[in-house]
């Protein structure tokens, strides 16, 4: 039976003004608004990104940054994506598709696509589809030194505060081991927690001189 303990008029409330943004805003990412005003002003024209999972934010980042490496791993929503740049005529990305493999795979060839991209090149990395702990653990190693990771949903992996749906609270382990290994690395870093009673985005800065 689906828990309805979190539909509460304050989570009603959130999810009417999140589902407001959306609607208003078609071409901006889905993550929160706040993370979206932060990245807005935070890329560069020079940047290069990753990201894992594709959607409004490829073509957004494609519109801000030099250059984009894309992941996805369902092929529909890969053509949906793939004809929206088409028309926009947008060219300074390498879009993949990668698609799922059964469980048990140990370092899945989603995750292992990106390992095309040199160690410390990358400016951003979303994380934002599916394999989430290895593609986080990957983007550690593939950030520069003041290099940003964001992490969409990260409620449902690292334990915080946020009273968003499913979150893990502080005190909690985090969501698997490999999210272990992240946390401990992470925790060290500048972040910025956003939220919006509904889902929470994470940005999180990388130390200069950590490799």
């Amino acid at each position: 039976m689906r828990d309805l303990r979190h539909w509460t008029p304050r989570y009603l409330l959130n999810r009417s003004i999140e589902k407001i943004y959306r609607t208003s805003n078609p071409d901006l990412p889905w993550l929160t608004q706040q993370a979206n005003s932060i990245l807005a002003t935070w890329l560069l024209p020079k940047d290069r990104g990753l990201e894992f999972g594709s959607g409004r934010s490829t073509v957004w980042f494609c519109q801000k940054v030099a250059s984009l490496f894309s992941i996805e791993h369902n092929p529909a929503w890969y053509e949906i994506v793939s004809k929206k740049l088409q028309t926009l005529n947008l060219t300074n990305i390498d879009y993949r598709l990668v698609q799922k493999h059964e469980m048990g795979i140990a370092k899945p060839s989603y995750v292992e696509t990106a390992e095309i991209l040199e160690d410390e090149s990358l400016d951003f990395v979303l994380v934002d589809g599916i394999y989430r702990d290895e593609c986080a653990h990957l983007a550690i190693r593939k950030l520069r030194s003041g290099g940003l990771l964001i992490i969409d949903n990260v409620n449902h992996y690292l334990p915080s505060r946020s009273i968003s749906p499913n979150s893990i609270p502080l005190g909690n382990a985090p969501a698997s081991p490999l999210w272990e290994i992240a946390y401990n690395t992470l925790k060290n870093w500048r972040f910025i927690w956003t939220s919006n009673g509904v889902s929470d985005t994470a940005l999180f800065f990388k130390p200069c001189g950590q490799f």
